[in-house]
């Protein structure tokens, strides 16, 4: 992968360390950022640490960051990639995220595979990414660049990573810039100038179901109208009714000749009837009727895993109940009540970028999307109001403010850091000029699909 950039002095040495950190090695390397397999001096732990390559100025910026905000919110959840410290270098003006180290990532894990996974293994991670997409939406967020890369294992366990492309399922579209790599991105996403929220994250999910059962894309365009084309060549050309929803927010027309597609389950011939049933509504053309992943979790085909789970809830409320009547007569607290699910297994994370099919100023004319029941949430990602303190000292994201939105459980404590390197350079002011976002380094794949 490119190098873009100058990355800090001393950083990525093996063997330095990092307020805190030993690095051990390089992990993976992206456009924006870079990855390195690191070690906790404090207790031992291996952490995975992103260190942004563009600089900031400082870290009240590096709390505002759209992916520190919504690693914090969204935390602590089995499915989610958790955020454990954060470090920013005055001197430098760099941001690492010291993050949980996983295995990797889905992409690697069905790269040059020769045989299909067992249909319990596509299951099982399945049912723990649509566990993430629902807690994520629940949450008020959407990721917008779900792909095998995003994804990562460790053991039977996925979460989901690299939040640097989220926006609030509250922001009002049209959304300037769509960062969803091309063979995973919805129609909706393709054909209207910036109109979808968060059910393109379910099509993505769909994309990425076919891929761990087929192991090959599904869609993979070589640009945008080569990859609506694709879609067409499998589901078909769809209602006029559907399209025109897309015209009314795109200023060019266009027409597509009727075609009835090849069907999904050509591609993959083996694959069981409720699987086939939830993929095709995962990728339903029209966003509107799209299975959302709260109704994917209910779904015939998650129906083993789901009695399992609750099997396992009433052995823990079971065992609970014991143990508070064995060490006192009497139930322990709430314990015999309720208990915490267990916490899966754990990963790490990568990135992405853009290509709009077009650019217009079209005004949308269709209706917002409205979730019945949803919480309701700021716009965008709360702000964080940190004040830099004197330098060599460490300052617990604790002390700042609590959001001002109504959190599942509690969010984990976060220490940010301030440290000097040895080699500090002086910075060009002009990296601090733009503010962006950040991603978690891909993986370089063949054809493209970016």
């Amino acid at each position: 992968m490119t190098f873009h950039g100058t990355f800090p002095a001393g950083y990525s040495s093996i063997g330095t360390t990092l307020a805190g950190y030993k690095i051990i090695k390089k992990i993976g390397e992206g456009t924006f950022s870079e990855v390195m397999k690191t070690q906790s001096l404090k207790d031992g732990k291996f952490y995975a640490c992103k260190t942004m390559k563009q600089t900031i100025n400082s870290l009240e910026q590096a709390n505002n960051l759209r992916e520190v905000q919504a690693m914090k919110r969204l935390s602590p959840h089995a499915n989610i990639i958790q955020l454990h410290d954060l470090i920013f270098d005055k001197e430098t003006g760099t941001v690492s995220l010291i993050c949980e180290l996983m295995e990797m990532n889905i992409y690697e894990f069905i790269q040059g595979r020769e045989t299909p996974l067992p249909d319990h293994t596509v299951k099982n991670f399945m049912y723990q990414l649509c566990k993430s997409l629902e807690h994520m939406h629940s949450c008020g967020i959407f990721h917008r660049d779900v792909k095998p890369e995003n994804i990562l294992i460790k053991q039977n366990g996925l979460k989901l990573g690299d939040f640097g492309s989220c926006r609030s399922v509250y922001s009002k579209p049209p959304h300037t810039e769509y960062i969803s790599t091309r063979w995973y991105r919805a129609p909706e996403c393709l054909l209207t100038d910036g109109y979808y929220s968060l059910k393109m994250d379910m099509w993505s999910a769909g994309c990425v179901f076919f891929e761990i059962m087929s192991l090959n894309p599904l869609f993979p365009g070589t640009n945008e109208l080569d990859q609506v084309a694709k879609i067409h060549d499998v589901l078909g050309t769809p209602d006029q009714s559907i399209l025109q929803k897309f015209k009314q927010s795109r200023a060019m027309h266009f027409n597509f000749p009727p075609k009835k597609g090849t069907g999904i389950s050509r591609l993959i011939p083996s694959c069981p009837a409720p699987a086939l049933s939830l993929l095709y509504q995962m990728l339903a053309y029209d966003p509107d009727e799209r299975i959302s992943a709260e109704t994917a979790l209910r779904h015939t085909y998650f129906r083993e895993i789901r009695v399992a789970e609750k099997k396992a809830e009433s052995l823990h409320r079971l065992s609970g109940t014991m143990d508070g009547i064995e060490s006192s007569g009497m139930p322990n607290s709430l314990d015999h009540i309720w208990r915490p699910t267990r916490l899966g297994k754990q990963l790490r994370g990568r990135h992405t970028r853009q290509t709009p099919l077009m650019s217009h100023n079209m005004k949308h004319v269709a209706e917002p999307l409205i979730r019945r029941n949803a919480p309701h949430y700021p716009t965008e990602l709360p702000k964080l109001n940190m004040v830099v303190p004197g330098p060599q000292m460490s300052f617990p994201v604790s002390t700042v403010p609590a959001f001002t939105v109504t959190h599942r459980g509690t969010l984990p404590t976060i220490t940010s850091k301030k440290c000097q390197t040895r080699l500090a350079k002086p910075r060009d002011e002009s990296h601090h000029a733009a503010f962006k976002t950040y991603y978690m380094p891909p993986l370089d794949r063949k054809h493209g699909g970016y």
